[in-house]
């Protein structure tokens, strides 16, 4: 224990003290530069350990991964496209975007409504008991998905009919008559995934809970006690004054979350593997890079999330940059 402390410090002191021999060599190299070429250069030269970061650790590593996935599964020899042609042929690839197309529509606006009906709710009670309702709700996010899998395996938990069901489902089962379910083999009408997306929609609620009612808190009550005055229901001022008027939280939460689905891993990882039709892209790329030791699908995988995630980021961007000109 006390060798890793130990290690932790060095880490830490070594990292901080080498920024700044770094910085301070820099600063000291713009120094040197004649009349106002020290002013020109030195914001660049101040960029220049981050630029090199990224470029080392982002684009070095994307422009790679774009050659692998034209590479066969050992990356020794160009295949052309034929990575992308067996995939977007196979079966089994076919239904893994079908799974990963399911959680695009359905988690994101699922987080969406049960975000906003909780934050809604819980905005009623006095501060107290929002404080801990919110707590709790909260509570998930900060597990981990790992930990949330662990803990949902006991409520789908599925053990023989002769033995006590520890599993919370069947236990509701058995006590009204019928017989335990293997609630994740369930791929009739994809079940088994949409339990998974339970588990994630868990996860997220107290994420878009705590920005929703943020922004909910934000409307101007002159605005709804206006509307109150001029006879509009409790419905009709929710979904024609608050909602437009959280639109852009609403967009914020629905495209961060459903940038994190793009990359769910860990909870089908958990869960089931991607066995029993849950596959997503995220795990499939893990098993055929580190199981199937077939590097150019994996490269070919990721290309494709990446195009599909791009427009996305680039929406969101230009969203920040529109609430921004805004205020």
């Amino acid at each position: 224990m006390a060798i890793k402390v130990v290690n932790a410090l060095l880490a830490v002191i070594a990292g901080v003290g080498g920024a700044i021999i770094v910085y301070y060599l820099l600063n000291k190299l713009a120094e040197v530069l004649p009349g106002r070429w020290e002013d020109r250069l030195k914001p660049f030269l101040w960029l220049l350990p981050a630029l090199a970061a990224i470029g080392l650790y982002l684009v070095y590593p994307t422009v790679q991964t774009v050659v692998y996935s034209f590479a066969n599964a050992g990356s020794t020899a160009f295949v052309g496209t034929k990575n992308y042609t067996d995939l977007l042929g196979s079966s089994a690839f076919q239904s893994t975007m079908f799974n990963t197309l399911l959680w695009i529509i359905l988690v994101p606006a699922g987080v969406i409504v049960l975000g906003l009906l909780i934050a809604t709710l819980t905005d009623r009670l006095r501060p107290t008991g929002e404080r801990t309702a919110k707590t709790f709700i909260f509570l998930p996010l900060a597990i981990g998905a790992v930990s949330a899998g662990a803990i949902w395996g006991f409520v789908y938990k599925a053990n023989p009919p002769t033995q006590n069901q520890i599993g919370l489902l069947n236990a509701i089962v058995v006590a009204f008559g019928g017989q335990p379910v293997n609630w994740l083999q369930i791929s009739t009408a994809r079940v088994n995934t949409l339990l998974l997306m339970v588990i994630y929609l868990w996860l997220q609620a107290g994420f878009a809970m705590v920005l929703l009612s943020a922004a909910i808190k934000g409307v101007p009550i002159d605005t709804l006690e206006a509307a109150r005055l001029d006879g509009a229901s409790e419905g009709q001022i929710f979904f024609r004054i608050t909602i437009p008027q959280i639109r852009t939280s609403l967009i914020t939460v629905f495209i961060t979350v459903l940038i994190s689905v793009l990359k769910t891993f860990d909870i089908v990882y958990v869960m089931t593997n991607g066995n029993f039709n849950t596959d997503v892209v995220a795990v499939d790329f893990f098993n055929q890079l580190f199981t199937n030791s077939n590097a150019g699908y994996a490269a070919a995988i990721v290309v494709m999330l990446v195009v599909v995630m791009i427009p996305i980021m680039v929406y969101q961007v230009r969203q920040f940059r529109a609430e921004e000109a805004s205020r």
